[in-house]
């Protein structure tokens, strides 16, 4: 599956689930953002203003900031002032002796003056104001980042143009006197006063609030291109791919169970995704960590205690985890670590006190070794599957290791000029293609769940 069918498939997924409230965007916004970025990037929303500020319109507006920000607009106006003895600015003769024959008329000191001030608080200003607030945060919050030598940073901006755009936030005389916006601005009526101004600066400033606005409403073209930019997007198409196929899990779902389905909205310490309600309780999940179901995968060689009783791939095992212990001093790392980046479907029977899981693995390659890999890593975790610290599957009178009945699934990419069995004629785990997703999938779900 190339790249540009991944990005025109979630584009629709993102459409369908995240834009309606039904996908948490923050666990989005964690699986898109860079590599190099920390944990405040897991916010949707910060996440796709990083991605706003790198777009190259937004960089030449930013470039000719200082040069057109001279000629912002302002508007004059009359400011009456009552004072005695003192006069400063222009007499109006007609309220001040309105203003002694109301109160004291043989008060000759008394005097109503005008003076002219700029206003700075018209519509256009409110919208370049918002702007250059949207940018100036948005590159405090990123610092870090740009004061580094990150390709995917320097691409787009310099030292110099960096600075240049904290100077005019902080400190351009004429920025400073426009009011800060409100959170609702600015409104409809203030982008349109922008839009259609004589002014290039009020236009482009306009644009570009509209494109960031289009973007948070889920506008189809910015979200294509979010995902095609590589600024804000992984470093390798792994995490595009494993969206894909957790995206087809969801609408299978749904599918085969539209009346009791729900796609929940969950905050960032929730792995749960997807749950569908009825006889059986049925919870997909998506993650490095299973703390809300007690999940975890844990080779049993770290539980033993007696290392004679090793085998040579125990001891090469427990060597390990013993290796990197030790050498940790914060001791954060663990060999046990809740749940690798596997898609899970658990279904519990209450009434019958029965547990099922399906574990899939997704590896973006065709590569016969990757596979190897990925076949490896499914029975692993088959076989190491946890709840509450016991092992799921197999025991000493039962060593079906790897479930009863197909457990595992590895999702990879699709094989060329490759004869392969099809999911019926295969043993122990079910590998499926890409391309045989939407086939497949329902199928292999509707037999395990039972719907």
């Amino acid at each position: 599956m190339e790249t540009s069918e991944l990005v025109e498939a979630l584009t629709e997924d993102i459409l369908t689930y995240v834009m309606h409230g039904e996908f948490p965007e923050d666990q989005l916004a964690s699986d898109l953002k860079h590599s190099e970025l920390d944990e405040r990037f897991d916010d949707y929303e910060l996440l796709m203003d990083l991605h706003f500020i790198l777009k190259n319109d937004l960089i030449e507006f930013v470039e000719e900031l200082p040069h057109q920000i001279r000629s912002i607009k302002t508007q004059t106006r009359n400011v009456s002032n009552t004072q005695r003895g003192a006069i400063d600015g222009k007499i109006n003769w007609s309220s001040t002796i309105k203003e002694r024959y109301s109160g004291n008329p043989g008060d000759n000191s008394l005097f109503v003056t005008e003076n002219r001030t700029e206003h700075y608080d018209i519509d256009e200003n409110i919208v370049l104001k918002k702007l250059i607030s949207l940018v100036y945060h948005t590159l405090q919050e990123a610092q870090e980042y740009l004061e580094r030598d990150y390709e995917w940073v320097n691409e787009s901006w310099s030292r110099d143009q960096i600075e240049e755009m904290e100077r005019v936030f902080e400190r351009d005389v004429h920025v400073k006197r426009i009011r800060k916006p409100q959170e609702y601005e600015p409104t409809d009526r203030m982008l349109n006063t922008a839009e259609n101004s004589r002014q290039k600066i009020y236009r482009d400033a306009a644009k570009l609030i509209e494109k960031r606005k289009k973007l948070f409403d889920g506008n189809e073209d910015e979200i294509r291109e979010l995902l095609d930019e590589t600024a804000v997007t992984p470093d390798d198409e792994e995490t595009l791919f494993e969206l894909f196929v957790l995206f087809r899990y969801i609408s299978t779902i749904e599918d085969l169970q539209k009346d009791s389905f729900e796609l929940k909205t969950i905050s960032s310490d929730k792995q749960e995704i997807a749950r569908i309600e009825g006889d059986k309780e049925i919870v997909l999940y998506h993650d490095n960590s299973a703390s809300d179901r007690n999940l975890s995968f844990k080779p049993e060689a770290l539980e033993k205690d007696k290392e004679e009783n090793f085998s040579r791939t125990e001891k090469v095992h427990r060597e390990a985890h013993n290796i990197l212990d030790n050498y940790f001093q914060d001791k954060d790392f663990q060999n046990q670590t809740g749940r690798p980046d596997v898609i899970v479907l658990e279904i519990i029977d209450e009434d019958e006190n029965q547990f099922d899981y399906l574990i899939t693995e997704v590896k973006n390659s065709n590569k016969e070794e990757t596979i190897r890999q990925g076949i490896k890593e499914t029975l692993e975790y088959l076989a190491f599957l946890r709840v509450d610290e016991d092992l799921v599957f197999g025991n000493k009178e039962n060593e079906d290791y790897f479930g009863p009945d197909m457990n595992g699934v590895l999702v990879i990419q699709d094989l060329k000029d490759r004869k392969t069995n099809k999911r019926k004629d295969q043993e122990t785990i079910n590998i499926i293609q890409a391309s045989e997703l939407e086939d497949d999938l329902p199928e292999l779900l509707k037999d395990k769940i039972s719907l």
